[in-house]
């Protein structure tokens, strides 16, 4: 009788595991978290192409490092397209891509979010 628990306890680990391994969110999280990921992708997303320069000044807060950095890890995750242009001083511009114009609906629903709860006078919180 003994086995069986054991067997029981098996099984219930290797459906968490199958669970988790069909679940995006650490690979979403990774993709698009952080504090600064949202916002950079926010500006694309819904006021379209912008220089580095027009970013660091709409994002309070942001450092130079830290919007290369953010912009630089977005373009290798195909979230962000930089494009150069071929002059003195050097021309570059940043833009959403269609994987991350795929976000709109997500930011729209996180928006939502927000108005409704905000709305609701957070009664949870008070529980």
């Amino acid at each position: 009788m003994a086995a069986k628990p054991q067997a029981r306890k098996q099984s219930a680990v290797k459906r968490a595991v199958v669970i988790e391994g069909l679940c995006p969110m650490p690979d979403i999280a990774q993709l698009i978290g952080g504090k600064w990921k949202l916002i950079i992708l926010q500006i694309l997303i819904f006021q379209g192409t912008r220089r580095f320069g027009e970013l660091k000044k709409t994002i309070e807060g942001i450092t130079q490092t830290m919007l290369t950095s953010q912009l630089r890890a977005l373009e290798k995750d195909g979230l962000v397209k930089r494009r150069i242009y071929p002059e003195v001083p050097p021309k570059v511009e940043y833009s959403a891509t269609q994987r991350a114009r795929d976000l709109e609906e997500m930011f729209k629903a996180m928006h939502a979010w927000w108005m409704k709860t905000q709305d609701s006078g957070n009664d949870d919180l008070a529980s």
